[in-house]
């Protein structure tokens, strides 16, 4: 049996304070979180407010594509 498109698809959220500032050389890295999202429901990109541990506070997390 063929499967439609699935409704509740996989998502990764990128820090966007992080993206813009290009990261000096002594940060960890870009901060990424995983999560889900109902495409139905919520057809736009995601943001989220999430604690970022290069930024050492919380910032927007925006939904980036695979």
């Amino acid at each position: 049996m063929a499967r439609g498109k699935e409704a509740r698809v996989t998502i990764f959220l990128e820090c966007t304070n992080c993206v813009r500032n290009r990261l000096n050389k002594e940060s960890r890295g870009i901060s990424r979180y995983i999560t889900q999202k109902n495409r139905h429901n919520t057809p736009s990109p995601l943001e989220l407010r999430k604690f970022c541990p290069s930024c050492y506070k919380h910032t927007i997390h925006g939904e980036i594509k695979k």
